[in-house]
């Protein structure tokens, strides 16, 4: 099992830049195998207040790359119809190039927390069944982005006339689709690398779901990376690792990859320190 940091508060004492720097690194250093931003442009209520500060992901994507040197770079997730799905695929393989080959794409319909951010600064934000035509749109745009493919695109919502992209990533970005829904985990079946759960008591049922869309399609369930959002929060003193390492134990059980998560008080370090020695280690036979 492999650990990520998923960054979703950026109101910390000091600049903004030195602590995400310093965050950033010390996630190296400790051994976490990706960090996730979120792809808000306000804070969303379940961190805190709108008001509150939030960067948009793809600079700070960029600015993460230039940060780190091994660890892997993704947002948890971007709402498909906020970006037209050439400029993502070009933002995605601009941080791959200058990363070395470290992005992925984490791409979802949007769910009713984008509504609010969506209307006060005027994105498009659709009505649901639009925004799944959109994000398969999206998926198939940036395929054939990252592709030899330069024939043009024409879908219901997209046209494109040339889908040329020069560079080319280091690497096809893995796809990570976020959501839990049966028409996502039908996306992810078709085009997906991964998904992105939430931890939940239907989680096993959400696994036996995707499981199903697989044998559909025709694709081994097996190819796909699943990944969860979990808080990683270690307590202070690391009173809560035993717990965390029970939990995510548990996760592995049932199938699960990778565990993306929010460490609070990330920008003390001293979290993250404790993970590193005592949990990212244990957990990576799993």
């Amino acid at each position: 099992m492999r650990l990520g940091l998923a960054v979703a508060d950026y109101t910390w004492p000091g600049g903004m830049g030195d602590t995400l720097r310093e965050v950033a690194a010390a996630a190296e250093d400790a051994g976490f195998a990706a960090i996730a931003v979120m792809d808000h442009l306000w804070q969303i209520p379940v961190v805190g207040q709108p008001e509150q500060e939030m960067l948009e992901a793809y600079a700070t994507l960029g600015f993460l790359a230039a940060c780190t040197s091994r660890i892997e770079l993704l947002t948890l997730v971007t709402a498909a119809v906020y970006r037209a799905p050439a400029l993502l695929a070009k933002a995605l393989t601009t941080v791959d190039v200058l990363s070395g080959g470290r992005a992925w794409l984490g791409v979802g319909v949007g769910s009713p927390i984008n509504a609010a951010e969506a209307a006060g600064l005027g994105l498009p934000f659709p009505e649901l069944g639009e925004r799944f035509e959109r994000l398969q749109e999206t998926l198939e745009i940036c395929r054939r982005m990252w592709s030899d493919d330069e024939e043009p695109y024409n879908g219901k919502h997209y046209t494109l006339g040339r889908t040329l992209n020069s560079p080319q990533p280091v690497r096809r970005p893995p796809i990570l689709i976020g959501g839990s829904g049966e028409r996502t985990l039908r996306l992810v079946a078709k085009y997906g690398d991964a998904c992105n759960l939430f931890v939940g008591p239907d989680l096993e049922r959400k696994l036996d779901t995707l499981r199903r869309q697989c044998d559909k399609v025709g694709r081994d369930y097996d190819e796909i990376t699943k990944t969860v959002l979990y808080p990683l929060d270690p307590g202070a003193d690391g009173r809560n690792i035993r717990r965390l390492l029970a939990d995510l134990t548990w996760l592995a059980g049932l199938g699960i990859d990778t565990v993306h998560g929010p460490v609070p008080a990330a920008h003390e370090i001293t979290p993250l320190e404790l993970l590193g020695r005592h949990v990212i280690p244990a957990v990576a036979g799993l």
